[in-house]
């Protein structure tokens, strides 16, 4: 695994093999998995490596396109739900995993619990964190359904004027004087990846406490990042700090559900609330 240092984004872009001709190799190459650090982005939201993260989390991938072969040749094929804490050194970057997960293809495991092991410390070495991953028969049920809050998209006489990422927007978005606890939803948040431009596309769900935020002001801010370079886990610890420090909620909790791209999805989960890992699932929306 490439354990180069990376200073700056313009060194991360040359280093991965995102953007650029691949072989697609089909036997297991734990060395294709390239990490990506995350105090890149962090030092841009005045994050210090040093001080504690002001907000707990995970990134959980959806793994929906993982085979192996068993003992005597045949393949097995399972998904998988992998969770990267996001007090992890790196993230990981999307087309190193899917490369990585191809060579597996055509490479002999025991059995789910072999493959378990080896997802686990794999991810973990390129992370430099905290990793879980549980395999899954195909004939497993999801956790299907709507997203949950109020959807905020619906609102006609709202007028954009810019999709470029201005925080801003939420400047005087909170009302002091009228505390609550809502919960929001919007499915028109996109970005595109740092280094291919590529789109993105979410939904994204929030959870307060606090003081009220201006529903028209968090849908222009939302829509800012329309044209905005960065990748998923990025774009939602930017959303998670921009909202605390412009509208200062008592606690909160940004979960983004992204589209599937490659036979994985990635679902960033940021939060201040020591309660939220239990209250949200792995939910699968209608677009993954």
């Amino acid at each position: 695994m490439t354990k180069q240092p990376v200073n700056t984004t313009e060194q991360l872009k040359e280093r991965l093999s995102l953007g650029k001709p691949t072989d697609y190799i089909s036997h297991y190459s734990p060395q294709l998995l390239q990490g990506v650090p995350r105090q890149l982005n962090r030092q841009q939201l005045n994050i210090v490596e040093a001080q504690t993260l002001p907000f707990s989390g995970y990134d959980l991938w959806n793994l929906y396109e993982l085979s192996w072969l068993n003992e005597n040749g045949l393949p097995t094929v399972a998904v998988a739900e992998v969770k990267i804490m996001a007090s992890s050194r790196c993230l990981i970057e999307s087309k190193s995993f899917k490369l990585y997960l191809n060579s597996f293809n055509q490479s002999h495991f025991a059995n789910f619990s072999a493959v378990e092991k080896v997802l686990r410390r794999d991810l973990a070495q390129c992370a430099e964190g905290e990793v879980e991953v549980t395999l899954s028969n195909i004939d497993s049920t999801f956790d299907t359904r709507t997203i949950p809050g109020l959807n905020i998209d619906q609102q006609d006489d709202i007028k954009i004027l810019s999709y470029q990422l201005d925080p801003s927007l939420l400047e005087g978005a909170a009302d002091p004087n009228l505390i609550v606890h809502e919960s929001l939803n919007s499915h028109l948040l996109k970005s595109n990846c740092l280094v291919t431009n590529q789109p993105d596309w979410a939904s994204l769900y929030i959870d307060y406490q606090g003081p009220k935020i201006n529903q028209q002001a968090l849908l222009k801010y939302l829509v800012s990042f329309r044209q905005h370079n960065e990748f998923h886990e990025q774009c939602v610890e930017r959303i998670f700090t921009d909202l605390k420090h412009y509208c200062q909620p008592k606690t909160l909790t940004v979960y983004a559900r992204y589209t599937r791209r490659g036979g994985l999805d990635i679902n960033p989960m940021r939060s201040d609330d020591p309660l939220a890992s239990t209250k949200l699932g792995n939910w699968r929306l209608i677009r993954q």
